[in-house]
């Protein structure tokens, strides 16, 4: 289901990084996310929400550059 916040996301399972591009294309990589966040995010009907809940001030983030 499309996203009004969340452009894009991506897991990489190795490292536990989940990377997010927002709709203002600003880029976040969230470290230490366990697989099930990533699930659970995938598997939401608002992303947006469950960001908000479970992910955004819950784990060390580093911001990027626009991709």
């Amino acid at each position: 289901m499309p996203s009004s916040v969340i452009n894009y996301f991506s897991y990489d399972a190795a490292a536990k990084i989940l990377k997010i591009i927002f709709v203002t294309d600003i880029v976040y990589r969230y470290k230490n996310v366990p697989e099930r966040v990533y699930k659970m995010l995938k598997a939401s009907g608002s992303k947006g929400r469950y960001f908000n809940s479970n992910i955004k001030d819950k784990f060390k983030f580093q911001k990027l550059e626009e991709e």
